[in-house]
C-alpha cells in the first residue's frame, strides 16, 4: 500500500512536535541535523523523488552517532538516548515506504513523547504534550482509514482521547504508587534555590531578581505578622574579609530553646533545589518528615532536595535559643580575620567606650545605619578589600547581605557573638489557594548577636534602613524597582489576579498529580471508604475498573450500532415512500407500514409483490429486530431497485 502525502506530513509534523520542547537542551548541532532531516523528507513528499539510499542513510546514521559520541564522551544515559531516538525518528521518515514504518514511527513518537518530562512536569508541558498527542492520534487515523479529511480525522482522533481520560484517570488513582518517580527526576528537581552556604556582597541582590517559588505556605489555625514571618535557612559563621561561610561546626551539641511561647502551626511544600536544607519559621519546635536540627537551629533533610517535599512543622515565636552557648561557639562567632576594616574595627571600639552593656552598642549601630544617609539598593557601587569599610564609610549603598554582613562584623569587633542568617522574609498571599507564596525574591539576610541570660536574639539591620522590605515587600523598599521582575514591582489589580489564578492551579498540579505519592494515595482512597489498603488490592480494583469501563463503553459502541443501523432502515424506508409519493401515492401520517402497502398495492397492481417484499423487509428489520447477515443490503438494494 503506497503512503498518501497527508500521513506522510502528518508524521513529520508528529516527530517535529516531540522533539521541539527538547531544542534548548540538545547540542546545536542536532537539532540543525533534525531540522534538515525533516525539511529533506518533506521536500522529497511534495517532489515526488525518490528517498536515499540505504547505504547514504548508513553514513548519515553512523555520523550522528559519532557526533553525539563526542558530545556527550558517552553512549549510554537519559540524555544521549534521548538524543539517539529524536535523530533515529527523523532518519526513519527517509526510509518510510510501507505501513509498517509508519506503525513504527508513530509508536516511536508516544515514546518520544514521555521524554519530555524527563526536563520538565508542569501544566505548560503537559498540555503541549496533549496537544502533540492529538496530532499523532490523527496521523494514526489517517494511516487507518486513508480517504477521510482532516476535519473528520481530527474528530476521531478527539474522540478516542477524551475516550481515553476516564481510563486514565482510573489508572491514575488506582495504580500502585511506587516511591520516587516513575521516569526519573525531571531536569528542573535540580534547578538551585538560590540559597547557598556562602554570602558574599551582591548574592542576596542577584537572587532577588529571580521570580522562581521557593516554597508555599499553608497556615493551620493563625497566621503570624508579617515582621515574624523570617524563614529560617543557612546560617553563616566564618568571615575570610569578603565571603561568609557555614564552615565546619565545633560542637555537637543540641540547641537549646527555653521559655517557648506562641506556637504556629504550617505545612511547607519545598520546591527542589538540590541543597539539604529545609525552610521553617524561627525557630521549628517539630517537624513531620526525618530531619536533622544542627546546633544553630538550622533545619536539614536528609538529603538533597531533589524532588517537591511537602512537611508540617510548628514553631515557637517567642523563645531563648541557646541562652548556655557552648564556649567554643561563641569564640567562633567573635573572630575575625586580621588586616581587614581597620576604620569598622575603630568605630566598633568607640561604641564599645561610649556605651554599657552588649545592648546599648547594638542600638547604637542599629541607630547608624539609621541616621547615616544609608540607601537599600539592588545595584550598589562594587567593594574593594576592605568591604566593609568601603560599604559603612563610602558607598553607604547596599542590599540585605551588605547590612547583615557589615552589622555582624561591627558586633564582633565590639566583642558581641554574632552570626548571619540567611533564608525568606515575608510572602505574598495568595487568597485564591488560601496559602503565602515564598519566592527567590523573598530571600534575605538578618543577623543573631548572642545576650547573656537572652541567647541568640534576632536583629535585622535591613528593618533600620528600609522598614517597608520588612512589612510590606521588596519592591515597597525600592526607590527604583524596575530591576525587579515585572510582576513583583506591577500594582495592577487584574495582572495580580491572573498570577495567582495561575499560581493556584500549579499549586493544585503539585499537590494532586506530580505529589500523587503513596501516602496521599492511601489517604485518598480511604476517605472514598476503602481500607486496609494494599498493592493487591489496588490491583485487583484497578482491574475490576477496567472491566467495568471497558463494559460500559461495549454496551454504548453497541447501542451506537443499533441504533445507527435502526436509523438506516428507516431512511431507506423514507425513500421507498418518497417513491410511491412521486406517482401519487403519499403516505398518510397516521396510516402504519402494512396499511399504506396494502393501498398502495391496490392502486399500483403490477408492483404489489415488490411493494410487499420491500415492506416485509423493513418490518422485519424496524420492528422484530431481525438482523441476519446481509440483511440490511438485502433491504437497501430492494428500495433502490424498486422504480414506477
Amino acid at each position: 500500500m503506497k503512503l498518501s502525502a497527508p500521513l506522510i506530513y502528518g508524521l513529520i509534523a508528529s516527530i517535529l512536535l516531540v522533539s521541539a520542547p527538547h531544542a534548548d537542551h540538545l547540542p546545536l548541532w542536532v537539532n540543525g541535523v533534525g531540522l534538515i532531516l525533516l525539511g529533506w523528507r518533506a521536500y522529497l513528499t511534495a517532489s515526488g523523488n525518490a528517498l536515499p539510499s540505504r547505504g547514504l542513510l548508513l553514513l548519515i546514521t553512523l555520523a550522528c552517532v559519532g557526533g553525539i559520541a563526542i558530545s556527550f564522551h558517552a553512549l549510554f544515559g537519559r540524555e544521549v538516548g534521548v538524543t539517539l531516538l529524536i535523530l533515529l525518528a527523523a532518519l526513519k521518515l527517509l526510509e518510510l515506504r510501507a505501513v509498517r514504518d509508519a506503525t513504527v514511527l508513530i509508536y516511536l513518537s508516544c515514546f518520544i513523547i514521555i521524554t519530555n518530562f524527563f526536563y520538565s512536569q508542569s501544566i505548560p508541558t503537559a498540555l503541549f504534550m496533549l496537544f502533540t498527542l492529538l496530532v499523532i492520534m490523527t496521523a494514526w487515523v489517517q494511516m487507518q482509514t486513508g480517504s477521510l479529511g482532516l476535519k473528520p480525522r481530527l474528530r476521531i482522533a478527539g474522540v478516542i482521547l477524551l475516550q481515553a481520560i476516564p481510563l486514565s484517570l482510573l489508572i491514575f488513582v488506582l495504580f500502585p504508587r511506587v516511591q520516587g518517580p516513575l521516569w526519573g527526576l525531571p531536569q528542573d528537581a535540580y534547578a538551585s534555590s538560590g540559597l547557598s552556604d556562602t554570602m558574599s556582597p551582591g548574592s542576596m541582590s542577584k537572587l532577588s531578581l529571580s521570580d522562581a517559588v521557593a516554597f508555599r505556605v499553608t497556615y493551620k489555625d493563625k497566621v503570624p505578622p508579617r515582621e515574624q514571618m523570617y524563614w529560617r535557612g543557612p546560617v553563616l559563621w566564618d568571615f575570610d574579609g569578603r565571603t561568609w561561610t557555614r564552615g565546619r561546626g565545633i560542637t555537637l551539641q543540641t540547641p537549646q530553646l527555653a521559655d517557648a511561647g506562641m506556637p504556629v502551626d504550617y505545612t511547607v511544600t519545598l520546591e527542589p533545589h538540590n541543597k539539604p536544607w529545609l525552610f521553617a519559621l524561627d525557630i521549628a519546635d517539630t517537624v513531620s518528615i526525618p530531619h536533622v536540627f544542627t546546633s544553630d537551629f538550622q533545619l536539614l533533610n536528609k538529603e538533597p532536595v531533589n524532588a517537591r517535599l511537602r512537611y508540617s512543622a510548628t514553631s515557637q515565636l517567642n523563645y531563648r535559643a541557646s541562652p548556655d552557648e557552648a564556649p567554643q561557639q561563641l569564640q567562633r562567632a567573635r573572630a575575625l580575620p586580621r588586616g581587614y576594616n581597620p576604620r569598622a574595627r575603630i568605630l566598633a571600639a568607640e561604641w564599645r567606650a561610649q556605651n554599657t552593656g552588649d545592648e546599648a552598642v547594638i542600638r547604637a549601630a542599629l541607630a547608624h545605619f539609621n541616621r547615616n544617609g544609608f540607601e537599600y539598593t539592588l545595584e550598589p557601587p562594587p567593594l574593594g578589600l576592605n568591604s566593609v569599610d568601603d560599604f559603612l564609610f563610602e558607598t553607604r549603598k547596599g542590599f540585605c547581605e551588605y547590612y547583615a554582613s557589615s552589622f555582624v562584623f561591627l558586633m564582633r569587633a565590639a566583642g558581641i557573638p554574632a552570626r548571619v542568617v540567611t533564608g525568606y522574609q515575608g510572602g505574598e498571599y495568595n487568597d485564591l489557594g488560601g496559602y503565602y507564596i515564598l519566592r527567590q525574591s523573598d530571600a534575605h539576610a538578618w543577623v543573631e548577636a548572642w545576650l547573656p541570660q537572652r541567647g541568640w536574639v534576632r536583629y535585622d539591620p535591613t528593618a533600620a534602613i528600609a522598614p517597608s522590605r520588612i512589612q510590606n515587600n521588596l519592591s515597597a523598599a525600592l526607590s527604583n524597582n524596575t530591576a525587579l521582575p515585572f510582576f513583583a514591582r506591577t500594582q495592577s489589580p487584574l495582572l495580580h489576579k491572573l498570577r495567582f489564578n495561575l499560581d493556584a492551579m500549579t499549586n493544585q498540579w503539585n499537590q494532586w498529580v506530580l505529589g500523587y505519592n503513596t501516602e496521599r494515595q492511601f489517604a485518598f482512597l480511604t476517605r472514598l471508604g476503602m481500607e486496609d489498603i494494599t498493592w493487591q488490592k489496588l490491583a485487583m480494583n484497578m482491574l475490576a475498573g477496567v472491566a467495568m469501563l471497558a463494559g460500559i463503553f461495549t454496551m454504548l459502541m453497541l447501542r451506537r450500532l443499533r441504533l445507527r443501523d435502526t436509523d438506516a432502515v428507516q431512511t431507506l424506508y423514507l425513500k421507498f415512500c418518497k417513491k410511491l409519493a412521486k406517482a401519487g401515492i403519499a403516505r398518510a401520517p397516521h396510516e402504519g407500514a402494512q396499511d399504506f402497502a396494502n393501498r398502495a398495492a391496490q392502486q399500483q397492481p403490477q408492483h404489489a409483490v415488490a411493494i410487499a417484499d420491500i415492506t416485509a423487509q423493513y418490518i422485519s428489520l424496524r420492528y422484530r429486530n431481525q438482523r441476519e447477515a446481509g440483511a440490511l443490503h438485502a433491504f437497501k438494494h430492494a428500495v433502490r431497485s424498486f422504480k414506477l
